[in-house]
Order: structure tokens, then C-alpha cells, then sequence
């Protein structure tokens, strides 16, 4: 009796932990998300033959913002803090991501801090260890689990929280989603440019929905593409994108808070890099947060002599150094 009772509880055991990290599928998503990928495939026909120029810009203009609120807004700035930026930037930014339709930069960032924090570990919300498809797809379409849940409440956010533009932005939401996300890219073509509305339709919200999530979406799952790693198979390359892997994925999981990127192979040659060099030009973005192949170098050879953490040399390196204020201009005499 007494090692049936024990296994009984050790089953329930079990039970209980499978619960409190279970994650349900929401449905509705995964039906916006059907829509999104028929009708969007749909819309990239009905661009070739039926979309005046008109059309085919303004919805073109509204994807590239759309993605410049999540690699440059919700990723680099919000996330990661790589720099700061003015007022009228974060609204801009703030704007752009609300045309992304990903959900609120609040929620964005709470997710994607546990996903560094968890990165390559169960816990992790968009499945890091698992897959390209897990991560970018399956990670958005199921309610987070209660494990998950507590895990974010405990989630540093009061940075976000005392920004003004990011809660406005929570928590007039839905409001700002079907203005930015569904009425603009609706309306404009067929009320300006003469489209059909099943035009306007399929190509400026089915079409630009299709892109804008899926590319933003790489937030999340750009480390299945560019990394290389020792386990490296040949199942895990996703060669259809045609990107040269390197190793600048594993240096932002280890430091995450430079504001460059390299999504073209070459780290610092990124489009939301480029975009952000333009916003400090235009003095809208300041302190510039990187770390030079110096401080690398010297962060390493710490770490080797003292036996310390790779991270904890390299970063008080960073702190040791000057930078030139306007290093972001001048790549070459800063590297």
C-alpha cells in the first residue's frame, strides 16, 4: 500500500508541474494568423496584377515603419535601452510599432526580456531551443503558462513603466490598432488612390500584415538563421533566406545592449543600425551604447587572467572606455 501511495503521489506530482507549465493554444490568433497567411500570399498577387503604383508605395511606406517600431523601437530602444531617445522619436517610434499590430510595446518587451533571461532554457517563450518555426510562428499562438506568467510579473519594467508614451500607448491599445493597423492601410487606398476595397483589403492590411509579422518576428527567431555554433546541422541552416551566418547572433544573446546589429552577415551594417546612426545625426537618439573591438579584446584577456566571467571583464572594459560622442559617424577610427 504504502509504495502504491507514493507513486500516486508522484504521479500527481508530475501532473501538476505538466499544468503549471502547459501552454494552450489561442485560438483566435491561430485563425488570424491562417487569414494572414493565405489571404497575405493572396495580396502579393493581386499587387502584381491589380494594385496601382500608388497602392504598392504607400503599402511598401507602411511595412518599412511597421518594422522600424520593432527592430529599431520595441528591440533596441525599449528592450535593450542602447540608447535614448527624445520625445518626439519614442511617439514616432510608438507609432510605427502600433502599425506592426504585434501587441503593445509593454507586453513586447516583457516577453522578450524572458526570452533573453530564459534564452536556450523551457522557460523561454518563444521556444529557443526548439526551432526556426517554434519561434517564429508557435511562440505568438499560445497563451503564456502560469510558470511563464510569474515569470514575467518578475520582470524589471519600471524603466517602461515610467514612460509616459508606453503606457499611453497600453492602454489605449485596441483604439490606436484600429485607427493605425486597420483604418489607415484600408482607407488611404481606396478612399485616395481609387483601389477597389477588396485591394485595399488583401494588400494594404492582409499583404503588409503578412511582412511586417513575419520580419518582426525575427526578433525572436533570428538566431535559428545567422548564428554559427559548434552543433551546427546541416536541418537547422534555413538556406532559403540566403543570409551569410556569422557570429554576431551569439554576441547579442551574451551582450545585448549595443545598438547595432547585422542582419546582412557584416555586425554593424544593419538596417535598424543605419536608421539609428540617422536618428542620432538628426540629434533625436544620444548615448549611443556599444562596445569597440578594444574592449572586447581587453575584456577577454581579463577574463582568461583572472578567471572571472567573460560578460563581467568585457563590461567593465566598456566602462573604462572613452568613447569619441560622435563614434556612431566614424566606424572606422572607432574599430
Amino acid at each position: 500500500m504504502g509504495s502504491t501511495s507514493q507513486a500516486k503521489a508522484s504521479k500527481d506530482i508530475l501532473s501538476s508541474e505538466a499544468d503549471f507549465k502547459k501552454r494552450d493554444a489561442v485560438w483566435p490568433l491561430v485563425l488570424f494568423y491562417i487569414h494572414v497567411y493565405i489571404l497575405g500570399t493572396t495580396g502579393i498577387y493581386i499587387a502584381w496584377t491589380g494594385a496601382s503604383w500608388s497602392t504598392i508605395l504607400f503599402t511598401a511606406l507602411t511595412t518599412l515603419l511597421g518594422i522600424l517600431g520593432v527592430t529599431v523601437g520595441v528591440h533596441r530602444l525599449w528592450a535593450h535601452r542602447t540608447f535614448t531617445a527624445t520625445a518626439p522619436l519614442r511617439l514616432f517610434l510608438m507609432l510605427c510599432q502600433t502599425m506592426a499590430g504585434q501587441g503593445s510595446i509593454y507586453s513586447r518587451v516583457q516577453a522578450h526580456r524572458l526570452h533573453h533571461a530564459k534564452f536556450h532554457q523551457d522557460e523561454d517563450p518563444y521556444y529557443s531551443k526548439l526551432g526556426f518555426l517554434h519561434a517564429q510562428l508557435h511562440g505568438n499562438l499560445f497563451r503564456y503558462s502560469r510558470q511563464q506568467e510569474q515569470l514575467l510579473i518578475e520582470i524589471d519594467m519600471s524603466d517602461i513603466e515610467s514612460d509616459k508614451i508606453v503606457m499611453f500607448q497600453k492602454r489605449f491599445y485596441v483604439l490606436l490598432y484600429i485607427v493605425l493597423n486597420v483604418l489607415l492601410p484600408l482607407n488611404t487606398p481606396f478612399q485616395y488612390f481609387g483601389e477597389t476595397f477588396g485591394v485595399a483589403m488583401f494588400v494594404g492590411f492582409w499583404l503588409r500584415s503578412l511582412i511586417v509579422l513575419n520580419v518582426g518576428d525575427l526578433v525572436n527567431s533570428s538566431h535559428f538563421v545567422w548564428r554559427i555554433q559548434k552543433d551546427f546541422k546541416p536541418t537547422d541552416s534555413n538556406s532559403i533566406f540566403f543570409i551569410t551566418k556569422s557570429f554576431w547572433p551569439q554576441f547579442h544573446y551574451l551582450l545585448p545592449n549595443d545598438y547595432q546589429s547585422g542582419e546582412f552577415g557584416d555586425y554593424a551594417k544593419g538596417t535598424g543600425t543605419a536608421m539609428i546612426r540617422v536618428f542620432a545625426a538628426l540629434n533625436l537618439a544620444k548615448d549611443l551604447r556599444t562596445i569597440s573591438s578594444v574592449a572586447v579584446r581587453k575584456g577577454l584577456v581579463m577574463a582568461v587572467e583572472t578567471k572571472r566571467p567573460i560578460v563581467e571583464c568585457i563590461e567593465e572594459q566598456v566602462k573604462l572606455e572613452k568613447l569619441p560622442e560622435n563614434h556612431f559617424l566614424n566606424r572606422e577610427k572607432f574599430m
